[in-house]
């Protein structure tokens, strides 16, 4: 399904309406429609973001337009090569805005839009984003993916209101952030998934159509994958295509789950350990490819258990909540307060309302069994797609410890609220089995 067949005025089938007023430009040569953009919105001073690594790829491009419009800007310019997204990154950016811009520009792809998007929603302003990498699916959201106090947050935000990708900058980005981009689509097999199995045991809003386009998307990708590797036009533009096209459904389904499951969580924690402790991460798509193929060797073994009611019952009864706490804020410090603190909201180990979900999952099991089987594909599959684009495959491949996975996969279940493999793991009482052995 193509994103102008489910844009609407009236009400789709899940009851919602899915408008997306935005403008999307892609293809050879699409800065150059900038200068058009700033006409149709009569602008006459920008305030521009990059940094050393997105200035190179594009920043001529830009400030040549600006210069030929006679449009005057106010610089924020990061004179470094990677820049954290928390609030010392975007407090350096507000503190160089002026109130006489009319528009933000952002030059450069996931933290650089995040911050322009927190920006942006400050201020009113109109915001365009010029991508200089397909390397995640942030262009179209209205969220933030950030580090708050710690913490791994989706801050709300805006949605650009132009983002131009031209494919003759996206194809310069570095190798490894084209890979990053696909490994974020990847994760979108897991997400529909989930999304779907919420759907079933929750109750939780759905939408076929919106999961029909991120399906869409994600096989034009994965069609095009190879073609990473030589640079090839084509892929690339799918790759970047596709995580619009992420951002879009987000937006127009009003819920992270088109787009982010267990799988992105699985990074998140890595990410918290990484600013807690100060360790090195790799790039949020990488990640999430390796959390992608981690979640679906966990989907192939729960397809070969069957749930035993009693041990899921005395598993919940006997689950300690306390020791759980005290085990997270030794695995990621004070980050961990604040995923403790959402027990007190969700409440999700109440032994009533466990028993409430598990009788619903007993009685669908073979309809849970059917989502798995339909939406993600084997591991042998995906492994063979992997090695084909030279994707990491494993936890130790990107420098992550073993000894750090379990507990990296039971930790998932408290970053958000939101139903996805570990809680349906916990709530089956397979923590231990499926995540410790």
């Amino acid at each position: 399904m193509e994103l102008k067949e489910i844009l609407c005025d009236t009400p789709c089938a899940c009851g919602k309406i899915h408008n997306f007023d935005k403008k999307v430009i892609t293809g050879e040569g699409a800065v150059n429609k900038l200068k058009d953009v700033l006409n149709g919105i009569d602008a006459h001073h920008a305030f521009v973001v990059s940094d050393k690594n997105t200035f190179k790829v594009a920043g001529k491009q830009v400030y040549d337009i600006l210069a030929d419009m006679n449009i005057g800007y106010t610089e924020c310019y990061f004179d470094k090569d990677e820049i954290e997204p928390n609030e010392e990154s975007v407090g350096y950016a507000m503190m160089y805005y002026s109130p006489k811009c009319d528009v933000i520009i952002g030059i450069g792809s996931g933290v650089i839009n995040d911050i322009c998007k927190i920006v942006a929603n400050t201020t009113g302003k109109t915001y365009i984003i010029v991508a200089t990498a397909p390397s995640m699916d942030g262009y179209a959201s209205e969220s933030s993916s950030m580090t708050r106090n710690g913490l791994k947050i989706s801050l709300p935000s805006k949605c650009p209101d132009v983002i131009i990708g031209d494919t003759d900058i996206l194809c310069q980005a570095p190798l490894k952030m084209m890979k990053s981009g696909l490994g974020d689509m990847l994760a979108k097999y897991v997400s529909i998934a989930e999304w779907r199995i919420a759907n079933l045991i929750t109750g939780e809003y759905y939408c076929e159509n919106v999961a029909e386009l991120i399906r869409t998307a994600l096989k034009k990708c994965t069609d095009n994958a190879t073609g990473l590797l030589k640079r090839d036009k084509a892929a690339v533009e799918a790759v970047f295509e596709g995580l619009v096209a992420g951002g879009i459904a987000m937006k127009i389904a009003g819920v992270s789950r088109p787009a982010s499951g267990m799988e992105h969580y699985i990074s998140h924690v890595w990410d918290m350990r990484g600013a807690e402790f100060h360790i090195p991460v790799e790039f949020h798509g990488i990640q999430c490819a390796v959390g992608t193929l981690m979640a679906a060797k966990l989907y192939e073994k729960l397809l070969d258990t069957t749930p035993d009611i009693n041990k899921a019952i005395s598993y919940a009864e006997n689950f300690d909540f306390n020791a759980w706490s005290d085990k997270l804020r030794t695995f990621l410090g004070k980050s961990a307060e604040n995923m403790i603190a959402l027990e007190e909201k969700e409440k999700k180990y109440d032994i009533e309302k466990h028993k409430a979900r598990l009788d619903i999952i007993i009685n669908n099991i073979d309809k849970i069994k059917q989502i798995i089987r339909e939406e993600i594909p084997s591991t042998e599959q995906l492994e063979q797609l992997y090695r084909s684009i030279e994707l990491p495959e494993t936890p130790e491949a990107i420098g992550i410890d073993t000894s750090i996975v379990p507990i990296t996969l039971e930790a998932t279940k408290d970053i958000r609220d939101k139903y996805v493999l570990s809680r349906l793991v916990w709530d089956l009482g397979l923590t231990n089995e499926l995540f410790y052995n």
